[in-house]
């Protein structure tokens, strides 16, 4: 059976094949999210990028193909001044070197010098060892979104202070945290931007998150992650590694998403 479009225009057998396409794709990590959050169980690791992020599951398994075959002039119109920054943000980025050596500090830097964490998880090394090394290592996270994050009394270790306005002038390109933004960077211009890239970005952020956490202090044994201790040399060369990967993967992404804002038209047609 054939569906339909936003804009009430009916898709013809090849979208409604898009459409099954994308959404097998995107099930198998948008259906245990559902099916957590109708049992109430939260997941610290997979949740994350439902729940941080404002775009809905029905949404991301709305496949759209993207301007001008959907979307509207007014909601062109609506997101111009949305279109001007995030342009201006991933040529910023794309312009910077990336760097590899801020080793997932930002998520030890969350839990420095507090009772509670931010997850109902243990810490692997306790208050007192994650406390250390927070405070045994140089710090300098780029990105305001995490930065925002760190308590009181890691925020003045941080060697940088990023700002919710200077976002072009900090991000940069092997920032697991700007990596994961991607998607962010098109759900928010959905249905403008495609499905097919929003899902793309979507499981890059997947993948990114996974080694966030699982370079974080927290304990997720018991949840199938094995820890990147990147207080070892051996577990920052692995984290590393995985920056410059996620760099290289992000790259074509970045580019893409820099095309599809370049192409929107200033005065659209329709």
């Amino acid at each position: 059976m054939r569906g339909w479009f936003r804009d009430g225009r009916r898709a013809t057998s090849s979208t409604t094949d898009e459409r099954a396409r994308h959404r097998a794709r995107l099930a198998p990590y948008v259906e245990p999210h559902l099916a957590r959050r109708r049992a109430g169980v939260p997941h610290p690791v997979h949740d994350f990028l439902f729940t941080y992020y404002s775009f809905s599951p029905a949404k991301l398994l709305d496949w759209q193909p993207g301007w001008p075959e959907s979307g509207s002039a007014s909601l062109l119109e609506k997101r111009r001044p949305l279109v001007a920054s995030t342009l201006e943000l991933l040529r910023a980025t794309a312009a910077r070197t990336p760097t590899f050596a801020c080793f997932g500090l930002h998520e030890w830097a969350m839990v420095h010098g507090i009772d509670e964490t931010r997850h109902p998880v243990p810490l692997r090394l306790g208050a007192a060892g994650t406390d250390e090394v927070v405070e045994s290592h140089r710090i300098a996270c780029s990105h305001f979104d995490a930065y925002r994050f760190f308590t009181p009394s890691a925020a003045p270790l941080n060697e940088l202070r990023p700002g919710p306005g200077d976002r072009s002038a900090y991000e940069q390109p092997g920032c697991l945290h700007a990596t994961m933004d991607l998607y962010k960077h098109a759900f928010r211009l959905w249905p403008l931007v495609g499905s097919d890239l929003v899902a793309d970005c979507f499981v890059l952020a997947w993948d990114v998150r996974t080694v966030d956490m699982r370079a974080a202090p927290y304990d997720l044994a018991d949840l199938g992650f094995s820890p990147i201790r990147i207080e070892t040399p051996a577990g920052k060369q692995e984290y590393a590694a995985h920056q410059r990967t996620f760099a290289e993967r992000a790259t074509p992404l970045r580019e893409r998403l820099i095309t599809v804002c370049e192409q929107l038209p200033e005065r659209p047609s329709r």
